[in-house]
């Protein structure tokens, strides 16, 4: 159409030249003439007649290069006319493929977005999103030569393919590959956010606690989690070391890692118990009693009274008497009681721990104190009121087991 219109005006303004150049030479008497000669060969003609020729002849001229430009031109035309359609079905592919994968229609999502995503202007996300939509099908193979092709088809989208790949590995729980290409990208841009929260993610499920504890403080720089989500999984990430340490029995590993750690992480009832119980059961408990004994002094609690109970001091009369200060404030405390009483017999005063013992049973009967009572009478030769006491604590023992079944079901 925007031809036929250059070729109609055209003519117009010659046909419309050649009647303005007729009316002006031909109101002259004399309009006059033009000889043009070549050798023996000559032509005479009104000059009328050749300003209209001329005029003529340049729209021919004109008609003639317009229409060679156009015949240049049409191969190329074409080829950008391909393009462009297979442009416009790429996108069009790329809007069904996405509607499929979030229909959960994998596989036709899957042959929609790659059998165009060559013609694509977005190459990367028919690839990206193919990669996922084969995954969810099982298809891991196939999903690891989509993102090879998005890798040499989007050169310089190295973060963006890394990222997804390493999700997938995630979501499919192949920790080793998902943290090899997260450490990667985390060295291309320590500072990207999704990196790093997907590396936080990594160390978590593949249970690497000393890679999350490196990882914090550019977690909290980068602001990648709240403050109080930090907060709790640094503790988190102390109170797993500090077990994986005593399960390795290293001592200087269990303190090392107790002096690292912040202030508000041992002061943590539950944290300090996991590191008095780990130097305990190493041994080193005469190392941590002073400290423990100046906790409870702080703050009671019954986890720690029975850690303290549990320490192989190498003064007990000083840790029996260290204990017996607290009694005043905690008399009827039950457990606190049966660990007096634990003391009092490795201390030797019998008398005194029966007392205890006889104390914490009247104010809350519990298994350890009937096994504490039974075996000091046992060794006093009292068997009878020695099986009594055992007897006491089997049925308060299964007592305990049946409530908890009950609260269970």
């Amino acid at each position: 159409m925007k031809n036929i219109m250059y070729f109609l005006g055209s003519l117009f303004i010659a046909i419309a030249s050649a009647f303005v150049a007729n009316k002006l030479l031909g109101g002259f008497e004399n309009p006059g003439y033009v000889l043009i000669g070549i050798g023996y060969w000559s032509m005479e003609t009104s000059l009328i007649i050749f300003v209209i020729s001329l005029i003529m002849g340049f729209y021919v001229l004109y008609i003639f290069f317009r229409f060679l430009g156009w015949l240049l031109r049409l191969p190329e035309q074409m080829k950008n006319r391909g393009k462009n359609l297979n442009f416009n079905r790429s996108q069009e592919a790329l809007i069904a493929g996405l509607v499929d994968s979030a229909e959960g229609n994998w596989e036709k999502a899957e042959k929609v977005l790659i059998k165009h995503a060559s013609h694509s202007g977005a190459p990367l996300i028919h690839y990206l999103t193919a990669a996922r939509a084969a995954q969810s099908r099982g298809a891991l193979e196939k999903r690891d030569e989509y993102l090879k092709q998005a890798a040499e088809q989007s050169p310089g989208s190295d973060v963006a393919i890394g990222l997804t790949q390493a999700e997938l590995h995630l979501s499919e729980k192949q920790f080793e590959q998902a943290l090899e290409t997260l450490t990667r990208l985390h060295t291309i841009d320590p500072t990207h956010a999704s990196v790093l929260k997907l590396l936080h993610q990594g160390y978590q499920q593949a249970g690497d606690w000393e890679g999350i504890r490196k990882l914090i403080p550019s977690l909290n720089t980068h602001k990648v989690l709240m403050e109080a989500e930090i907060k709790l999984l640094e503790t988190e990430a102390f109170s797993k070391l500090l077990k994986q340490a005593a399960g390795r029995r290293s001592v200087n590993e269990v303190e090392a890692l107790w002096s690292e750690m912040p202030d508000f992480i041992r002061n943590m009832k539950g944290v300090s118990a996991i590191y008095f119980a780990a130097m305990i059961e190493l041994g080193s408990g005469a190392k941590i009693e002073g400290a423990l004994a100046r906790a409870l002094s702080t703050t009671w609690d019954q986890t720690l009274v029975v850690l303290f109970g549990n320490i192989k001091s190498i003064d007990v009369a000083s840790q029996l008497e260290t204990a017996e200060q607290w009694l005043p404030m905690h008399p009827r405390d039950a457990v606190f009681l049966t660990i007096l009483g634990k003391l009092s017999i490795k201390c030797g005063d019998e008398q005194k721990a029966e007392t205890y013992l006889a104390k914490s049973i009247s104010i809350e009967p519990t298994v350890p104190a009937y096994q504490t009572m039974g075996d000091m009478l046992f060794a006093q030769g009292d068997k009878d009121k020695a099986r009594d006491c055992y007897k006491s604590g089997l049925e308060l023992a299964s007592s305990e087991i049946i409530r908890h079944i009950d609260t269970i079901s």
